[in-house]
């Protein structure tokens, strides 16, 4: 994998971490370049469908050469502190972000919840919702997609690419459960990349059986250590920098760019 390398991502992204939206959507000053300083963060109600609406959080810095949809377990939500870190990560190193929550807040609050958080086809469906979405809202055209999944957001991640493979160019999954997408892993088409943790055995047997499953060009990284948590600053640094250079090799052009010329 190529791309950026930054140790000092997860301080800056800490103290950006608590500055305000106003601040982040203000312009840099005249000359500067800091993308940091100019780029998009907004709340956001994402159509996923012709009759649900999901919470998220957009951010695009200037420049974004990605964007990247990320879901944690879908009995949690984008308030998720790790998975706002790596976000704030992301961002540091060019690629806009939409963190979105899976389920509507009716959903998270009825007892269905328990089924609807395993049922990856109706996830899945949603994760490819907001792709197809934010190729049509972001604020710089024809940027490539990601998804990352943590958890069971890995599972819907991976639904989500094997069944709209035209809406995904790259998967992360982290700590995730892959094998909750079954039988369509083989289907998925995007470059996709597994991170589990060292000392977590069962994601460890999990995500071997995944990666044996996937046919598309795939990497399986294992981070010394680290639990299906990722608790530990630096194992969570380590995660968003294979992250974000495994985005950076497979989202750093747009899909216009590629499109053949047509003739005279």
């Amino acid at each position: 994998m190529t791309g950026p390398r930054s140790r000092t991502g997860l301080r800056a992204a800490r103290q950006d971490h608590g500055t305000s939206e106003s601040q982040r959507e203000a312009p840099a000053p005249r000359g500067g370049t800091s993308a940091a300083r100019t780029h998009l963060e907004r709340e956001v109600m994402v159509p996923v469908d012709d009759a649900v609406l999901l919470r998220g959080r957009m951010a695009v810095p200037a420049g974004a050469r990605g964007l990247v949809v990320l879901a944690r377990g879908s009995d949690s939500t984008r308030e998720s502190p790790r998975l706002a870190l790596t976000s704030r990560l992301f961002q540091a190193m060019g690629l806009g972000t939409l963190l979105l929550d899976l389920l509507t807040s009716e959903e998270m609050e009825e007892r269905r919840t328990r089924q609807l958080r395993f049922n990856m086809g109706l996830l899945g469906l949603r994760m490819a919702g907001a792709a197809r979405w934010l190729q049509r809202e972001s604020p710089i055209p024809d940027l490539r997609v990601g998804y990352f999944g943590a958890h069971t957001g890995a599972g819907a991640a991976l639904s989500a690419a094997a069944n709209r493979p035209e809406l995904v160019d790259a998967v992360v999954s982290r700590g995730g459960r892959p094998d909750l997408a079954g039988a369509v892993l083989p289907r998925v088409r995007a470059p996709t990349l597994l991170l589990v943790g060292g000392a977590d055995a069962l994601g460890l047997d999990i995500n071997r059986r995944a990666h044996a499953a996937l046919q598309a060009p795939k990497h399986m990284e294992i981070i010394p250590g680290a639990t299906h948590h990722f608790q530990e600053d630096a194992e969570l640094e380590r995660v968003a920098e294979l992250a974000g250079e495994w985005f950076l090799q497979h989202l750093g052009s747009t899909r216009h760019a590629e499109e053949p010329v047509s003739g005279p």
